[in-house]
């Protein structure tokens, strides 16, 4: 089986820089942020990119190693927890964030902005734990 680790690499990279966007927004004073529609929306842009990389590398890396395919996002994850590259806690909190980002997408308007604040003060350690775990089943690939 043979990854694609430039592809890994490059949608690490973005995971990192969606992160750093994101750790700077989350700065901001809770009523600052919701008072902000632009601060608002660049975190769930940011937020979008950085589930869809973790999800690109999920689904290249189930592609190699598993012989289920997923049928939501979310499952993809949960292969992934279930092969062993990621922790199935990391797995489950990491389905999640798919299923939040189905409704980025399709349910924008809905989405509730102290959700997102929240998120963003609390859960971007699952997308540091998702890239060391990327590390340790790379080695030094990646």
């Amino acid at each position: 089986m043979k990854f694609n680790i430039d592809l890994i690499k490059r949608r690490v990279s973005e995971i990192k820089s969606s992160i750093d966007g994101l750790g700077s927004l989350a700065l901001m004073d809770r009523e600052m942020f919701l008072s902000d529609p632009n601060a608002c929306d660049a975190a769930k842009y940011k937020l979008l990119v950085a589930i869809e990389a973790t999800l690109s590398i999920c689904n290249h890396i189930n592609a190699k190693i598993s012989k289920k395919v997923p049928e939501t996002y979310a499952d993809c994850f949960i292969i992934l927890g279930d092969s062993g590259v990621i922790s199935s806690e990391l797995a489950e909190r990491l389905a999640k964030m798919a299923k939040f980002r189905n409704m980025l997408i399709h349910i924008y308007w809905e989405i509730d902005d102290a959700k997102v604040y929240d998120i963003i003060n609390q859960d971007l350690n699952d997308l540091r734990m998702y890239i060391n775990d990327l590390k340790k089943f790379f080695g030094k690939e990646l």
